[in-house]
């Protein structure tokens, strides 16, 4: 092993961001290994390898206990043979003797270069998985390489990330070289490197989307306070400001509804309600139900049932299609929401004063 040898370690670890000190120990572990394995020494036998930094020389001590009577096998050493070599050894010293091979150097070589391409690639995978684990639950823009089995493959970079069946938005069509945004939601270590797995349909892609799109939602002046969300169909979403000069659902929707649309556009149509949000529940669960209008609600706190009248024309727009517009309200206020008409309300109420 030569200078040369040095050199380019050195600069490969500083290339890599590696401190080149963890590739020479890796070296060092990798030439005692190949030493057990070309001399026939015993496999226990405590070795050590000493590699000069700067000229790449090698030297290979075998070390032994000192100890009182006869050795028990290569690890040991009487204390009259380790008092030959100094008579200051005591029993429990240890005593290396240099067992360097003539060949060594062209074995060291070709041992030593597998294991800096192997520590380097582990080193990079380590840091891959480093700079992703630190982004998971955030939005990474990618661009689809490939499809197998029903699942998406997108280029990160240094990485593939996986974009699942269950993680698509359904109907959605995903065309190769298309950029595309996805949400981290996993980051998992493996033996071919960092797995992650990413998502379409997650609630926090749309957060992150308004906190990326809308700077009062960056800046902390808006807060997203819930999100519901039917991939590729419909969501909503509610927002709060302490800013009485703000109006957070204006923020979010942005001037002729640009911010919104851009958010509509990259999840290629979903249809998106902003709400404000409110602490009085009963108009909590009336914002949600937009863009139907609520006549009135009645709050249950104990079952956590909000009873709302809305006028008869609009019925069918507070349900929704298929009842997706109040199970959106449901799942984003977090209350049980009963829906009635307004002649429905009074045939109950006419009912209940004839029964008492």
């Amino acid at each position: 092993m030569n200078a040369d040898f040095i050199s380019a370690v050195q600069e490969l670890g500083k290339e890599k961001g590696i401190e080149p000190e963890l590739l020479f120990q890796a070296v060092e572990d990798a030439l005692v290994a190949a030493y057990k394995k070309n001399s026939n020494s015993n496999s226990n036998q405590n070795v050590r390898v000493d590699m000069n930094k700067e000229t790449g020389e090698i030297h290979v001590y075998a070390q032994h206990t000192v100890v009182e009577g006869e050795p028990a096998d290569d690890t040991e050493m009487s204390l009259a043979e380790a008092q030959v070599i100094d008579p200051r050894y005591a029993v429990g010293d240890i005593v290396e003797v240099e067992v360097t091979p003539k060949n060594f150097g062209r074995i060291a070589a070709q041992n030593a270069k597998q294991v800096v391409v192997q520590r380097i690639r582990e080193a990079e995978r380590g840091q891959v998985y480093e700079r992703f684990q630190s982004r998971n639950q955030d939005i990474v823009t990618g661009i689809i390489q490939r499809m197998e089995n029903k699942n998406v493959y997108i280029d990160l970079g240094k990485v593939e990330a996986v974009l699942t069946p269950n993680e698509q938005i359904p109907g959605e069509i995903y065309q190769y070289h298309d950029r595309m945004k996805t949400f981290i939601v996993e980051v998992k270590r493996s033996s071919k490197g960092p797995q992650i797995m990413v998502s379409r349909t997650h609630p926090g892609l749309l957060k992150r989307l308004f906190e990326l799109e809308v700077p009062e939602i960056h800046d902390g002046i808006v807060e997203i306070k819930s999100v519901a969300r039917e991939p590729g169909m419909r969501s909503k979403i509610s927002v709060y400001t302490e800013d009485e000069n703000v109006d957070p659902v204006g923020a979010c929707v942005g001037h002729k509804g640009m911010r919104v649309q851009t958010i509509v556009n990259e999840l290629r149509g979903e249809k998106i309600d902003i709400v404000k949000y409110s602490e009085d529940p009963a108009q909590y669960v009336a914002n949600a139900l937009s863009p139907a209008k609520v006549v009135s609600t009645t709050v249950n706190e104990e079952e956590k049932i909000c009873r709302v009248v809305v006028p008869d024309y609009q019925l069918s727009l507070a349900i929704g299609k298929e009842g997706q517009n109040a199970r959106l309200a449901a799942k984003l206020t977090s209350w049980k929401i009963d829906i009635k008409s307004e002649s429905q309300a009074k045939e109950e109420a006419a009912l209940a004063e004839q029964e008492q």
